[in-house]
């Protein structure tokens, strides 16, 4: 190893003054220990009812829109991708590794107000939309910008995005068009349209002037929101109404399995995310559990070793925690559970069972195992689940004294 002349060595006072420091500060730090939150009073947004939709809605394609709708159209997979953007981009200031939090009611108002920012960035990086002229987005070679709003019909919309002649040079260059984007957590709510701004689609006052004239309604910021009456002038995307954002699964389990996961290991170790771990699977199971529940759970920088530690502490149980791994996928598919991919986990109880049970069931060392079900859920004494093979995979009905029967 060559060092420069003139360089200080890395471990020289300075460097040993700043690790300390960092140890000083971390020993006192108060975003790395476990916070707890109450569940909501209020709900997450609004869905007035101006501007309630349907689902399977039939609608033609305005012309000047047909550009957008045509480019979202010839997106690979572009719904599911939209709305994994969507629950990401919340989760992404939930921050439950570091913060606990899981549900939007959590957010500080800033947070809350960047929401919509973060739905931006996260959708360009996504779809690689590239820059507009005038505004954000440039899709089919036109601008466009994104709105995103808590409530259904609440997007703010300012100058520059339409023509007005009394706004000077403040105004738009022209009647530029907007994807509206929308979701509600707690109901799995969300909705994504596309509009053209016009004066005459944006909100006035009831009252009038001195004059007899009618008054733009604008917000302190010169925004102002979409008419009740331009609803109709949306093309909504996927046809309207979607009723499948991706669960927040802390938000909608039952309050009391969620306050038995969560204070698991309170008041006696309250940083024991293995110990939370541990219960969420007990508690979830035969669903989903993704990595954003792990890390909230958790609270820990190892929070997915936790879940995968998780395995050997609940088999004497005769739970087993599947992964995406070796012979998981297969025992997943194989027992009819829903198959995790990398970042998610599953967890079931087994119970033996005999080669002519009509359950689905697999085979490991001459013993038949099935998903519990009825009175074998509350047997006192379960029999401890079995160790499963997780360093390969399983290509064939019989592997190593690995048998998959259905």
């Amino acid at each position: 190893m060559t060092i420069q002349e003139g360089l200080p060595f890395p471990q020289d006072a300075a460097q040993a003054g700043m690790q300390g420091s960092r140890a000083l500060a971390a020993m006192h730090s108060r975003r790395n220990t476990f916070h707890t939150w109450a569940p909501p009073r209020e709900a997450m947004g609004k869905m007035p009812r101006e501007w309630r939709i349907q689902s399977g809605l039939t609608q033609h394609v305005p012309d000047d829109l047909a550009p957008f709708v045509e480019w979202f159209d010839n997106q690979p997979e572009a719904r599911e991708r939209f709305r994994w953007v969507l629950r990401d981009s919340l989760d992404e200031l939930l921050d439950g590794q570091r913060t606990g939090r899981w549900a939007y009611q959590h957010l500080t108002k800033t947070e809350k107000t960047y929401l919509g920012t973060a739905v931006e960035v996260n959708l360009t990086k996504e779809f690689a939309i590239d820059n507009g002229t005038d505004l954000d987005w440039s899709i089919a070679g036109l601008d466009i910008d994104c709105k995103f709003s808590k409530d259904l019909g609440g997007w703010e919309i300012p100058m520059e995005m339409y023509l007005c002649a009394d706004h000077g040079e403040r105004g738009g260059r022209a009647n530029h068009a907007a994807v509206v984007t929308w979701m509600n957590d707690d109901t799995s709510q969300w909705a994504a349209g596309i509009v053209r701004i016009t004066d005459e689609r944006l909100r006035w006052k009831k009252e009038l002037d001195a004059n007899g004239n009618r008054v733009r309604a604008y917000n302190r910021d010169n925004k102002r929101k979409l008419s009740d009456g331009a609803k109709s002038e949306v093309y909504w995307l996927w046809g309207g109404l979607q009723t499948d954002l991706p669960t927040n699964l802390l938000l909608h389990l039952d309050a009391e399995a969620r306050e038995r996961i969560l204070t698991a290991s309170l008041p006696r170790r309250a940083s024991s995310g293995q110990q939370r771990l541990n219960q969420l699977f007990r508690e979830v199971q035969d669903r989903i559990v993704g990595r954003q529940t792990v890390l909230t759970v958790g609270q820990q920088d190892d929070s997915p070793k936790r879940a995968r530690d998780a395995r050997k502490h609940l088999r004497p149980e005769g739970i087993v925690v599947l992964g995406h791994q070796g012979s998981h996928p297969d025992v997943a598919r194989t027992l009819g559970l829903p198959v995790p991919i990398k970042g998610e986990w599953i967890s079931t109880r087994l119970v033996p069972v005999s080669s002519d049970d009509a359950r689905p069931k697999f085979s490991l060392d001459g013993q038949f195992w099935a998903r519990a079900r009825g009175k074998e859920l509350l047997h006192p004494e379960p029999v401890p689940a079995p160790d499963l093979p997780d360093g390969r995979k399983i290509d064939g009905p019989h592997c190593s004294g690995f048998d998959i029967t259905s």
